[in-house]
C-alpha cells in the first residue's frame, strides 16, 4: 500500500547576513536552513547582507524590495518570517517602525492567509543600546500588523559562537540560533512536519 505524505510546509524568510550567510557560513548552513531541516520545511530564503527595513545596504534593496522582487510573485507560503534590524542603526526608530509596518501590510495584502513571524535584530555579542530601540520599533510594528514577534536580544551566546569579526555567528553559532528559533516557534504552536501541526495560517 502506498502511503501518501502530506506536503512539507512552504516557509519563506527575508533577512540580512545572519539569514543568508556570511564569512565561512554558506546559505545552506545558516540558522534558517538548520531550523527548516529540523522542522521539515521547504525553505525559500530572500534578502542580502547589509540590508534592513530602511537600510538598502550594498545590495541597494530593503527588506520590502527583497519581498517584492524575490517572493511576492510566488504562491503563498504557509509561513513568512522577516528577520532583521541589525543594519538599521542611525536610520531613526520611527522610520524603522514605518518601514516594518509597510512591509508587513504589503505581505498581508499579498498573502492574506499566510502566518507572519517577525524576528528582531540578532546580536551575538552584547547589544549596543540603540539595538533595543530598533527591537522595540520592529516589535510595535509586528503587534500593530498582527504578526508574532520573537526577540533574540535577551539571549546570551557563548564566545565560541561568534566569528572573529565580533558580529556574525560561527557555524556553531548558527546551530545555537536555530535551536533558539525552533524552541520559540514551538512555543507559538509551530512544530515539525509531518507529525506536528506545522505552520498554520492564522495570524500571530
Amino acid at each position: 500500500m502506498t502511503v501518501r505524505r502530506s506536503p512539507a510546509p512552504l516557509v519563506m524568510i527575508i533577512g540580512d547576513s545572519f539569514t543568508v550567510g556570511s564569512g565561512p557560513v554558506e546559505r545552506w548552513d545558516t540558522y534558517a536552513a538548520k531550523a527548516a531541516r529540523e522542522l521539515g520545511w521547504q525553505l525559500v530564503t530572500a534578502g542580502a547582507a547589509g540590508t534592513g527595513f530602511v537600510n538598502p545596504g550594498p545590495a541597494r534593496r530593503t527588506f520590502q524590495e527583497s519581498f517584492t522582487e524575490e517572493l511576492s510573485w510566488r504562491p503563498a507560503p504557509d509561513l513568512l518570517i522577516v528577520s532583521g534590524g541589525h543594519n538599521d542603526r542611525r536610520t531613526g526608530f520611527g522610520k524603522v517602525n514605518k518601514a516594518a509596518r509597510r512591509l508587513l501590510e504589503l505581505a498581508r495584502t499579498t498573502w492574506p492567509h499566510t502566518r507572519i513571524i517577525v524576528i528582531g535584530p540578532l546580536w551575538m555579542a552584547k547589544p549596543p543600546r540603540w539595538a533595543y530601540g530598533v527591537r522595540d520599533a520592529v516589535a510595535v510594528a509586528a503587534d500593530t500588523e498582527g504578526a508574532t514577534f520573537l526577540d533574540p536580544l535577551g539571549e546570551h551566546w557563548r564566545r565560541e559562537t561568534i566569528l572573529p569579526d565580533g558580529v556574525h555567528p560561527t557555524l556553531a553559532g548558527h546551530v545555537q540560533v536555530a535551536r533558539w528559533l525552533v524552541t520559540a516557534l514551538r512555543g507559538h504552536g509551530i512544530g515539525p512536519a509531518p507529525g506536528g501541526p506545522g505552520p498554520d495560517r492564522r495570524s500571530g
